[in-house]
């Protein structure tokens, strides 16, 4: 097993750098960049030079130092030389992308363009919103599908099992998006209840309450969007744990233990659990990281949440490079570890698993 997690982790490597290098070269033909950004601001009387950073050599822009920026004209040559220096770009690409792979190797993913603050404490900034909702909806998910699928499965073909699989495929064909502004309507102030509040994760007096109190709030804030990110995955999870019940349930150990006389549930829980659950629970990291990235942006959005969705979109609207590739670095790390996670959890729930083997 050690030799095949010293392999995965060895792949991690090729694999982050092809990530960055199909990125870096798509960007290169997309229009528009932090000059432009810059510029197009300038034209519309912005500040738009308060807060870009020195030390660009992260940035990428398809226009070298002679070329003419749209919205250029007019300005003196040596100032759009200066921005250039500012971000970086009197580069060339390659040794921009040699450049930013070596910071991001030594995990110095430099500052925002935009915003006077380090990627790294931009990202820590917005990073509990969303690891809020990721965490809750995936503990929400597991907690409610997992007994429901084995209730499912032992009542294979009742009445019970045939109405709520109706709401479980209703409920998985509901986009989230839908899904939320339902929820704002019905229970957020719109033409129904005023339960929940509009928006936010925090009233504007949370520092003043107790800690009881701010537990309250932080939970009566968060409900509806963990609802609404949670809908999908549920569904999911429910027909999987069922589905894998009854594939234990018809295998000979299952019989066998039944003719010995073991009663219902000491089968169920002490036999088939284990097995059944292999595919449910290992699976855990993953899902994790789907919620917590899938689907992000729409919720925050809807439900007005300053978390890592909002933080990449504003980044690609910018142009924020350094947000934009320092964050699709740090996440895809993660991805990439997360799968090693996985496998683990395979093989520490069921030693027989052997990936060492499979070579």
């Amino acid at each position: 097993m050690g030799a095949y997690i010293l392999r995965r982790l060895l792949l991690i490597i090729p694999t982050l750098v092809g990530i960055m290098i199909i990125n870096f070269s798509l960007v290169q033909f997309v229009p528009g960049g932090p000059i432009e950004q810059v510029l197009a601001r300038l034209d519309g009387g912005g500040d738009s030079l308060q807060g870009i950073s020195g030390s660009g050599d992260a940035g990428i822009e398809g226009s070298g130092g002679n070329s003419e920026y749209l919205g250029a004209r007019g300005l003196p040559p040596e100032f759009i030389a200066d921005l250039e220096r500012q971000f970086g770009f009197d580069k060339p690409p390659l040794e921009r992308f040699l450049n930013m792979m070596w910071d991001y190797a030594r995990f110095d993913f430099g500052e925002s363009y935009f915003r006077s603050i380090s990627v790294t404490d931009l990202v820590l900034e917005k990073m509990p919103v969303s690891i809020s909702l990721g965490l809750w909806s995936t503990l929400i998910a597991y907690l409610v599908s997992i007994p429901l699928g084995i209730k499912k499965a032992m009542r294979d073909g009742s009445p019970f099992d045939t109405w709520t699989s109706g709401v479980i495929i209703v409920a998985y064909a509901i986009p989230g998006f839908l899904f939320a502004i339902l929820l704002l309507v019905l229970f957020a102030g719109g033409s129904y209840w005023k339960i929940f509040p509009l928006r936010g994760l925090t009233s504007d007096n949370f520092d003043d309450l107790t800690m009881i109190g701010k537990v309250l709030d932080y939970l009566w804030h968060i409900t509806l969007p963990v609802v609404a990110s949670t809908i999908a995955s549920f569904a999911t999870l429910t027909l999987l744990t069922k589905n894998s019940f009854l594939d234990e349930i018809k295998k000979q150990y299952v019989m066998t233990a039944r003719a010995k006389g073991l009663s219902e549930s000491r089968v169920l829980y002490g036999h088939v659990f284990r097995n059944a659950m292999l595919i449910v629970i290992a699976g855990f990291p993953a899902v994790f990281v789907s919620v917590f990235f899938g689907g992000s942006l729409i919720i925050e959005t809807i439900f007005s949440l300053d978390g890592l969705g909002q933080l990449g979109f504003k980044a690609a609207v910018e142009r924020d490079y350094p947000v934009i590739f320092g964050t699709l670095f740090f996440f895809g790390l993660m991805g990439l570890v997360v799968g090693i996670l996985s496998d683990l959890m395979y093989v520490w729930i069921d030693p027989r698993i052997d990936f060492e083997g499979r070579g």
